[in-house]
């Protein structure tokens, strides 16, 4: 684990793709447990120590995961998380260039379960959800394009979905059109950055996660260097 962040109420872990975040049919230890661990460990805690899953990445995304380490603070994340109060910034990799430099994209995504899959639609239907998000393309090398992405609501698969309905599926994401698997399982999707007021001290928090330590992600983070200056 790479622990990014920690106070008295909250920690925050960069995920890798390999990670889970809770426990699924795998049977795979997930970072929820290996947080308890750490903190038993790191504390000297007697008896069991609490950890609290304040939202969830999908396992082949990687970056910012927050946890509470007390009730109080999952209960405040949970509603803020819910309500919007915390800011997303995600930063995709994909081989089709976006239509537009920039973008608002709103859809309705209808999620079918039996696929594990969400699938947008440009209007209202049953059982569908609103999700919108802001993306903005940062940089291009030769055959791929990086692109930032705020997102505005958190659905099902939703940056994943959305991105390959526009014809730019995130790099190795087979399940939403990309023509082949990243070599580490992956997709190239990251939660670059979370921010939010923090839910005791009322202080702004900005927790940021480095990007996958891959050579795609080293070429494009010196691609915006060499641009800014």
């Amino acid at each position: 684990m790479e622990i990014i962040y920690e106070d008295n109420h909250l920690i925050a872990v960069n995920k890798n793709c390999h990670e889970i975040v809770q426990g699924d049919k795998t049977g795979d230890t997930p970072l929820a447990e290996l947080l308890k661990s750490y903190l038993k460990e790191k504390y000297a805690k007697p008896g069991n120590v609490f950890i609290g899953v304040t939202h969830r990445l999908d396992r082949p995304v990687s970056g910012v995961v927050i946890f509470a380490k007390t009730g109080k603070a999952l209960i405040r994340m949970n509603e803020m998380f819910r309500d919007g109060e915390v800011k997303k910034t995600y930063l995709a990799i994909t081989k089709n260039r976006p239509p537009l430099h920039e973008d608002e994209l709103t859809h309705w995504l209808v999620r079918n379960e039996k696929q594990n899959k969400s699938f947008a639609c440009d209007r209202e239907k049953p059982d569908s959800k609103k999700a919108t998000l802001y993306y903005r393309l940062l940089a291009q090398s030769e055959k791929y394009f990086l692109v930032e992405i705020d997102l505005k609501t958190g659905r099902h698969h939703q940056i994943r979905c959305q991105l390959s309905s526009i014809g730019c599926p995130v790099k190795g994401d087979l399940k939403y059109g990309a023509d082949r698997s990243n070599p580490d399982g992956g997709i190239s999707l990251h939660a670059y950055r979370t921010s939010f007021i923090h839910p005791v001290s009322k202080e702004q928090i900005v927790i940021t996660a480095h990007t996958p330590p891959d050579n795609l992600w080293k070429a494009f983070e010196t691609i915006i260097k060499t641009e800014k200056r």
